[in-house]
């Protein structure tokens, strides 16, 4: 039967592809943004965000800081290609969403697989005329021009017939119809462009975190990660099996207490802390952390061998990314 070897979970901000000089871009798009996103559920914009906080954390975004947290992440990124190459799996699922990449609100599913051939990338905003410092951020995510990526569509079937057997109605995608509009984005060409060292089959999990009214709750994707383990174990063959988590943490106002609770719900295996977390701190960029929830359901028994996190503040009211890093093996 297939084994699962390793566990990975890693956030794709942008910022993870620029230096910290340039993390200013992303500065004014919080600046620009109408809808920053509290773990309460509320929208607000940036002066109101100030108005409600003031600047306290000024002193957290002074270069020579970011600095320091851009080399730490990067180094937290080289471990966990370190782990992946160590491992040596000989396919990878990777567990993202898809914000508009490859699918639209004209069809939406709230779990998808892809088991075709081979993946195409999207480019989308990252095209040739885009500003230079936005062309770097899709060169990271594989996204400034169409890739094609080895899957893996025996095994991804698979899968789909199993969670089908398993009562998880998952929808199946086999091909990428049209590159030029649409295609697999920053979720999955991230992990393959900075943590793979060689060529290895990827099936995407596709998991809708961003786009009601079909949004799982918390508790149904760690069920779904449970089952997916159940069908990979199950799957015949000796496959070496690896399964990363995309995305998240907090964003894009950073909630440091919410990033820790879920890194220590990882660290102790407290899967009832990870399905209660309720659905006001999954909105935005925060919801990325369902991504995280079904990984943590699928290598639940696997311990948490190491993890990283960064608090990575932008602007003086605490805009940024919550940037994590995990092992589990």
């Amino acid at each position: 039967m297939a084994h699962i070897v390793l566990g990975i979970g890693t956030s794709h901000t942008p910022m993870l592809n620029l230096t910290a000089e340039q993390w200013q871009h992303r500065a004014a798009a919080d600046f620009a943004n109408k809808e920053l996103n509290l773990s309460d559920g509320r929208r607000l914009t940036y002066k109101q965000l100030l108005a409600e906080r003031g600047p306290v954390y000024e002193d957290a975004i002074t270069l020579d800081l970011l600095r320091k947290k851009e080399h730490a992440c990067q180094a937290a990124l080289d471990k966990l290609a370190d782990a992946i190459e160590e491992a040596a799996p000989d396919v990878v699922i990777i567990v993202g969403d898809d914000q508009a990449e490859l699918f639209s609100h004209a069809n939406q599913p709230a779990f998808a697989i892809f088991n075709g051939e081979a993946m195409v990338t999207h480019i989308g905003k990252y095209a040739e005329g885009a500003p230079e410092w936005l062309r770097q951020v899709g060169r990271g995510y594989l996204m400034e021009s169409n890739y094609t990526l080895p899957a893996s569509p025996a095994f991804a079937t698979g899968l789909i017939e199993g969670l089908m057997e398993h009562d998880v109605d998952v929808a199946s995608v086999d091909g990428v119809p049209d590159p030029g509009k649409a295609g697999f984005g920053h979720a999955y060409g991230f992990i393959v462009k900075r943590l793979f060292r060689r060529s290895i089959p990827v099936v995407p999990v596709m998991l809708n975190t961003y786009f009601p009214p079909n949004v799982p709750k918390a508790s149904r994707c760690h069920d779904v990660g449970a089952k997916l383990r159940q069908v990979i174990e199950a799957s015949p063959g000796e496959l070496r099996v690896a399964i990363v988590a995309s995305g998240g943490l907090s964003h894009f106002i950073v909630d440091e207490e919410l990033d820790r609770s879920v890194m220590r719900a990882f660290e102790q295996n407290d899967a009832q802390a990870l399905r209660a977390i309720p659905r006001n701190a999954l909105k935005s960029g925060s919801s990325e952390i369902l991504n995280w929830i079904l990984t943590a359901g699928a290598v639940s028994p696997l311990p948490l061998t190491w993890s990283e996190y960064q608090p990575l503040y932008r602007t003086p009211a605490g805009t940024g990314v919550g940037a994590a890093f995990c092992i589990w093996k």
